[in-house]
């Protein structure tokens, strides 16, 4: 298959052009606590996210819509935790709406966009993207903190360190659409951008 085109994963978190409240945002990790228990739950259970899919498309070549949107609404909503955990959002984390975080997967065509057995390597191809990320990761936490004084400060994201950590979840999810939820066999980019 040609690879040509943008990648099959969006994912953009609207920019808060407006004043940040300065007070949820100083006690933002004791206010999610809540959220992040129900996020640890469903982290818990990516075998089950992961294991019958990969079955699926091994044996029957199909990827069930169900199980797909599924998957996707998970995805979404965990998505929504850590925009609202790493200060990109002000708004508490929906269970079901959008909110202002975008995140777009298609659904495959198993039988003809999908190897039947790549899925079975997948996981060990991302291996160097896991390892890059782990330690964009780990600037994500150091920008979060510096992020976290300018809002106190200023009300504001900063826009550079705002856009440094929304593309650095749209290659986490590049990855995971690829090696995880196996939505494509497209190898994802080593990039930031959309």
């Amino acid at each position: 298959m040609a690879q040509t085109g943008t990648y099959p994963v969006s994912f953009t978190v609207d920019y808060p052009d407006r004043e940040l409240n300065r007070l949820t945002t100083a006690f933002r990790l004791i206010l999610a606590i809540p959220i992040l228990v129900v996020s640890a739950v469903l982290s818990n259970s990516v075998g089950v996210l992961f294991l019958p899919p990969l079955l699926l498309i091994l044996f029957r070549q199909k990827y069930p819509r169900w199980w797909f949107d599924w998957n996707l609404m998970i995805l979404r909503f965990l998505t929504r935790i850590e925009t609202y955990t790493f200060l990109l959002r002000d708004e508490y984390p929906s269970t079901d709406e959008e909110q202002a975080v975008h995140l777009d997967i298609p659904y495959p065509d198993a039988k003809n966009e999908l190897n039947r057995w790549l899925p079975l390597v997948k996981w060990l191809l991302a291996i160097p993207h896991i390892i890059v990320l782990a330690v964009l990761h780990l600037a994500v936490v150091v920008v979060t903190i510096i992020a976290w004084f300018a809002i106190l400060f200023t009300g504001r994201y900063p826009r550079g360190l705002f856009d440094f950590v929304v593309g650095v979840y749209r290659w986490t999810l590049r990855v995971t659409a690829y090696a995880f939820m196996l939505t494509t066999d497209r190898y994802p980019p080593f990039s930031l951008q959309a």
